[in-house]
């Protein structure tokens, strides 16, 4: 896939307020932590240079409730609405989820492998969980993002390039074409790249992501 180096714009430089420590979490008064046990740890000599931005709503279209975290930490209850019932099987998870109003949880340490790619390939690589970070928006593929959700995610994903060598941002539907539609045609690229080159002067030396062509 051919990707593009994100757009120059003549932001000031934003203070980032998320840090990721050592052990791969953000700190306890940046996100809420919920720790799922569907996570493993990553093959050995893989790093994660790769960011995957998804959406996630339960039920689909439903903002807010505790639905996603509990799915996330195989607590949902399955009878609690007509959709989840085909989640069952399901043992997922993300690293972070960017809720609406910006607000962040957090699941996995960014240290490990989250279950959040599936069947999937970038650039060559199989298995995107080995190598990558997963992002999820709380959102559908039907309705605009909130700016708030931008500046968290612009922030967020600096903090991470300070922690680890992340080289290219993409999303779900790119690395499982055909299988995938996350984040979908309403997550504004253009607006995500424009925010985080507000970070960018605090890390000059650090190379350009790579990005997603959007026709």
């Amino acid at each position: 896939m051919t990707m593009t180096e994100p757009q120059k714009n003549a932001a000031l430089p934003v203070r980032p307020y998320f840090e990721v420590g050592a052990d791969g979490w953000c700190r306890p008064d940046e996100v809420v932590r919920h720790s799922s046990p569907n996570c493993d740890a990553r093959p050995a000599g893989c790093s994660a240079d790769l960011l995957v931005i998804h959406n996630i709503s339960l039920p689909p279209g439903q903002f807010g409730g505790p639905y996603i975290a509990d799915l996330f930490s195989n607590r949902l209850d399955y009878d609690a609405h007509p959709y989840f019932d085909q989640l069952r099987p399901l043992r997922v998870s993300s690293h972070f989820l960017i809720l609406r109003d910006g607000g962040v949880v957090q699941f996995v340490s960014a240290n490990d492998r989250a279950w959040h790619a599936g069947v999937s390939s970038f650039e060559g690589r199989e298995r995107c969980n080995d190598f990558s970070i997963g992002i999820e928006l709380e959102g559908s593929d039907f309705e605009q993002f909130s700016d708030l959700q931008y500046q968290a995610l612009a922030t967020l994903t600096h903090a991470l390039r300070l922690r680890y060598p992340l080289a290219a941002v993409t999303g779900h539907e790119h690395i499982a074409p055909g299988r995938k539609t996350d984040p979908g045609p309403f997550f504004d690229w253009t607006q995500y790249q424009q925010a985080l080159a507000g970070h960018m002067p605090q890390a000059l030396s650090t190379p350009p992501l790579r990005f997603p062509v959007i026709d």
